[in-house]
C-alpha cells in the first residue's frame, strides 16, 4: 500500500513537472520572440553559454541564429544583438524605446537603485543632466581638467622615471594614475602614489570588478535570490561596497566642513550645494544614497576601463615597436620636447590619433554593453520585442565588424587613416555605446588615453625582455574577455 502511494505521488509530480514543461514551452511559442537555442525550465540557456567566456559563446549563437537572437538567463528572454548595423537600428533609430537601463540583480544589490548608470526614469535624466553639467563646468573651472590630466601626466613620467630600466608590471602604476584624475574631479585632491588609504581604495574597486566579471559574479547576477544567500568569493562585492561607502562618508564630512558654494571646487561640491537648493524639496534627488552611487558610477567608469586601455595600449606598443617609434616621430615634429602635450594637439597628431582609436577598438574591453530594457511594445528586424524586455547589445561585434574593419581581428591604425595618411573616422567605433546610454565620461577617457600615452612617449622608450613576436597582447583567456594579460615593460629615457 505504502509503496503503491509512493508510486502515485511519483506519477503525479512527474506529470505535473511535464503539463509545466509544455504549458511554458507554448507559452514561449506564442511570444514571437527573435530565434534562438531552446531554453530548459529554470535553467534557461545557461548550459550553451559559457560563463568563463560568456561574449565569444554568444558570437558563436549569433552564427546560427543572426544578428537578433533570444537567449533565457534562468526563466528571464534576454535579446542579444549583434553587429554595428542592428545595433544601430536599434540604440539610434529606436533610441527611445531601447534607451531604458535594463534590469541588473547585482546592480540593484550593490547600489539600491541610486546613481546614475543603472537607474531609470526621472532619477537617471535628473542626474545624468547634473553629472554633464557639473563635468563641462569642471573642463572650463579654475582648474580646469586637462590641466588635472595633464599634472597626473607628468607625475606618471616621474614614477616611470624612478623604476630605470628595471622590468616591471605597470598595471597599478597606470591605475592609480587615472584614477588621481577621478579622485582629483570627485574629491578635489589628487594622492600620493605611496599612499596607502588610496592603495586600499583601489584594491577595494578592483576586486569588486573582477569579481563581477567571474563565473561567480554571472551566477550572482542570473541568480540574485540563491547567490546573494550562498557564501563564496562574490560576497566581497557586498563587503568592499560597504568600505568604499565608509570612505566616501569620511570624504563628504571633511567637505562639508571647508565647503564655499561661491568657488566649487570638485564634484561633491557642486553636489552639496544642489543638495542645500533642494533639501525642502521631498521628492529630491539630491541625498547621500545619490551621491555615493554616482561617485562610484564616476569611479568604475573611469578608473577601471581607461586604465584597462592604458595597460592594453602599452603591451601593444611592445608587440608593435614600429608603431611607437612612428607616434614618437609625429610627437616629435609637432609638439617637440620643450612643452607639454595638450588636447588641442590631436588634430595634428592623424597617426597618434588612429593608433589611439585602434588600441580602443582592439582592446574591445567591454565586449557586452550594460543590459539595455524597452520602454514600450516594439518589433526589430521582423521579431517582436515586447516592453520591458531585455537587451543586451554585443559591442564586441561592433568593434570587430568585418563590414566596416577589413582586418577585425588584427591590430591595424590603418582602420582609421585614409590613403593619404589622414585621420578618418569609422562610425563602427563604439567602445563607448551609442545612443542615450552612451558612456558620459567618454570626453574624458579619450582626453586621458591621448594625454597620458603622448605625454609618455614623448619622454620614454618602452621595452620588454620578450622579443615582439612573443608578446602576448589578447586578453587572458575564461575571463569573459574583460581582463587584459600581465606583461613586464621597462622605460629609457629618448
Amino acid at each position: 500500500m505504502e509503496l503503491g502511494v509512493t508510486g502515485s505521488l511519483f506519477l503525479a509530480a512527474l506529470i505535473s513537472v511535464l503539463l509545466y514543461i509544455n504549458k511554458w514551452r507554448e507559452k514561449l511559442k506564442r511570444k514571437n520572440l527573435p530565434p534562438g537555442p531552446s531554453p530548459l525550465p529554470l535553467l534557461g540557456n545557461m548550459l550553451q553559454i559559457s560563463t568563463k567566456e560568456m561574449p565569444q559563446s554568444l558570437l558563436k549563437l549569433s552564427e546560427t541564429y543572426g544578428p537578433v537572437f533570444t537567449i533565457y538567463l534562468a526563466n528571464t528572454p534576454a535579446v542579444i544583438l549583434a553587429g554595428y548595423d542592428c545595433v544601430r537600428e536599434a540604440l539610434v533609430d529606436q533610441g527611445k524605446v531601447f534607451g531604458a537601463r535594463g534590469s541588473n540583480a547585482l546592480g540593484d544589490m550593490v547600489f539600491k537603485g541610486c546613481g546614475v548608470i543603472l537607474t531609470n526614469g526621472q532619477r537617471w535624466k535628473t542626474l545624468r543632466r547634473f553629472t554633464l553639467s557639473t563635468m563641462r563646468n569642471l573642463w572650463m573651472g579654475k582648474r580646469s581638467i586637462e590641466e588635472r590630466i595633464q599634472e597626473e601626466a607628468r607625475c606618471l613620467g616621474e614614477e616611470l622615471q624612478k623604476r630605470g630600466d628595471v622590468p616591471f608590471d605597470p598595471t597599478s602604476l597606470l591605475t592609480q594614475a587615472v584614477s588621481n584624475v577621478i579622485c582629483s574631479v570627485v574629491f578635489g585632491n589628487r594622492f600620493d602614489y605611496e599612499d596607502e588609504r588610496f592603495k586600499t581604495l583601489l584594491s577595494l574597486l578592483k576586486e569588486i570588478f573582477t569579481r563581477m566579471s567571474s563565473p561567480w559574479g554571472i551566477l550572482l547576477n542570473i541568480f540574485p535570490s540563491l547567490f546573494s544567500r550562498l557564501p563564496g568569493p562574490h560576497q566581497k562585492i557586498f563587503t568592499n561596497t560597504d568600505k568604499l561607502k565608509a570612505f566616501v562618508v569620511e570624504s563628504l564630512a571633511s567637505h562639508q566642513e571647508t565647503l564655499d558654494a561661491a568657488c566649487p571646487r570638485d564634484f561633491i561640491d557642486f553636489f552639496l550645494i544642489k543638495m542645500d537648493e533642494e533639501k525642502d524639496q521631498p521628492d529630491s534627488e539630491f541625498h547621500f544614497d545619490n551621491l555615493f552611487g554616482t561617485v562610484i558610477d564616476l569611479f568604475f567608469a573611469g578608473t577601471e576601463t581607461t586604465s584597462t586601455t592604458l595597460k592594453y595600449g602599452f603591451n601593444i606598443l611592445l608587440k608593435h615597436p614600429e608603431v611607437e617609434r612612428k607616434i614618437q616621430e609625429e610627437v616629435d615634429q609637432v609638439i617637440g620636447l620643450a612643452r607639454s602635450p595638450s588636447l588641442d594637439d590631436r588634430v595634428n597628431l592623424p597617426f597618434t590619433e588612429a593608433v589611439l582609436h585602434e588600441i580602443q577598438r582592439f582592446a574591445d574591453i567591454t565586449p557586452l554593453a550594460l543590459p539595455h530594457s524597452t520602454t514600450e511594445d516594439t518589433t526589430l528586424r521582423g521579431y517582436s520585442i515586447p516592453k520591458g524586455s531585455l537587451v543586451f547589445p554585443m559591442l564586441t561585434s561592433v568593434l570587430k565588424d568585418p563590414k566596416y574593419f577589413k582586418n577585425p581581428n588584427d591590430f591595424d591604425p590603418g582602420h582609421f587613416l585614409d590613403e593619404n595618411g589622414h585621420f578618418m573616422r569609422n562610425e563602427a567605433f563604439l567602445p563607448f555605446s551609442i545612443g542615450t546610454r552612451s558612456c558620459l565620461g567618454e570626453s574624458l577617457a579619450r582626453a586621458e588615453i591621448f594625454l597620458f600615452l603622448t605625454t609618455v612617449l614623448q619622454k620614454f622608450r618602452v621595452k620588454s625582455d620578450l622579443d615582439p613576436r612573443d608578446v602576448e597582447i589578447t586578453p587572458e583567456p575564461q575571463k569573459n574577455g574583460a581582463i587584459p594579460r600581465t606583461y613586464k615593460l621597462c622605460v629609457t629615457h629618448r
